[in-house]
């Protein structure tokens, strides 16, 4: 029996992009098992600078953020802004089956890389773009960040917070990760299609649109005016007060998550000590419950600050009842659970430390295993690759030498 391949492997990938979301999108599909060439600036991705602000230190030789977003990959330096550079970049698409990018449409179109003009030279190429706001209307060349344009524009900050308190905080990463697999879902689609039937395809992901996406389902209802629909909110106007996280004795939160409320309130509040409220007309059915969330929301307080954390989980656990600790992350590194389900991987850097990183989430039955090779060092490939296109020895130094590229050096 052949060995099975994964499922990219012979694709090849062309990156131009910096930051997180279009390169994550190109991580996946080198995890695939595509070959992922990452042209970079000769000063480097932004993204290999960005310790200061996830307090680590800076080290290329120890970049966790940088390689969880461009592990398994290639990376040639080029200064396209040159004629030789620029030819170089001309080779790489011309060989590529996919080529990636989040540069904004005017610069792209300056430098002859936008959709049009690519797709006419290579009419089978998929073109993967991704955009803070879209590829249309009035703000579609607007700078686009996870920050901005997911989280504040998308609806997402405005919202998911209790309106006795302030925006939760952000992190980087949370919409970009979401828009890389997304792009990668879409160029995946429009590679069969290019493999079908010869016809390449542009796939748009904006951050923008990502983000009202993720918060759907409560938009949607919104426009019917119900208080319990109108975020931000009160906690103690949710329609559902089984849904929400509480304080348990010991000072820890404990989310609980019984969507079918009528199915679930008899079974916890019998479970939790309290059968002479489990059919309790104030709060049951759920419809008898929406004229009395106070009086419920501070009953629920009360109760949960009875137990301790563990006293919760052992009783939700006897009743079958859905929960989930509220973890920090010093205890999700450590969670036994993503361990063995293959969130983590421990990866030994140059500088002899081992750090948890974490995989792409899609998880395959037959297919090996991706590897995790740290993300390329600026340049670090540049030479090999040129070759690979058919520069010489004296072209390659040649191009180096005029600033045209830039190799990897210690």
């Amino acid at each position: 029996m052949s060995e099975i391949k994964r499922p990219l492997e012979g694709i090849k990938v062309v990156e131009l992009a910096t930051f997180i979301a279009a390169p994550c999108c190109a991580r996946y599909l080198a995890d695939l098992g595509a070959e992922v060439i990452k042209v970079e600036a000769t000063g480097g991705d932004p993204l290999r600078f960005t310790a200061v602000n996830e307090g680590r230190p800076q080290d290329y030789r120890e970049d966790t953020t940088y390689t969880l977003e461009n592990a398994n990959k290639k990376c040639i330096a080029l200064n396209t802004k040159t004629p030789a550079g620029r030819e170089a970049l001309e080779k790489l698409i011309a060989e590529a089956d996919i080529f990636i990018t989040n540069w904004r449409q005017n610069p792209l179109k300056k430098a002859g890389l936008d959709y049009e003009t690519l797709h006419e030279k290579y009419p089978a190429l998929v073109y993967g773009f991704v955009s803070g706001y879209g590829e249309k209307g009035p703000d579609k060349d607007l700078p686009g960040f996870d920050y901005t344009a997911f989280f504040a524009r998308g609806g997402v900050l405005g919202t998911l917070f209790d309106k006795e308190s302030v925006p939760m905080l952000t992190i980087p990463g949370f919409g970009d990760h979401q828009v890389g697999i997304y792009l990668a879902a879409g160029i995946l689609g429009a590679l069969y299609r290019a493999k079908t039937c010869g016809q390449g395809d542009r796939v748009v992901v904006s951050l923008f649109h990502t983000a009202i996406w993720d918060v759907s389902l409560m938009l949607q209802a919104s426009q019917y005016g119900d208080v319990s629909s109108q975020y931000p909110i009160s906690r103690r106007q949710i329609a559902n007060p089984l849904t929400v996280a509480h304080k348990t004795k010991d000072n820890k939160w404990l989310q609980i998550a019984m969507p079918q409320y009528n199915r679930h309130y008899p079974i916890f509040m019998t479970a939790a000590g309290h059968p002479e409220l489990a059919d309790d007309p104030r709060f049951y059915p759920q419809t008898n419950l929406q004229a009395n969330l106070d009086e419920f929301y501070a009953f629920m307080v009360e109760l949960m600050a009875t137990r301790t954390l563990d006293e919760w989980c052992a009783l939700m656990d006897a009743n079958d009842l859905p929960y989930a600790i509220a973890q920090t992350w010093d205890q999700l590194l450590v969670d036994k659970q993503a361990w063995a389900s293959g969130c983590f991987y421990e990866m030994e850097y140059e500088t002899g430390n081992k750090r948890t990183m974490v995989r792409t989430p899609v998880v395959f039955e037959e297919t090996p295993e991706a590897p995790y090779n740290r993300g390329p060092y600026l340049g670090e490939q540049t030479e090999e690759i040129l070759k690979n296109l058919g520069y010489t020895d004296e072209q390659v130094a040649a191009m180096i030498a005029a600033g045209d590229a830039a190799q990897f050096s210690a």
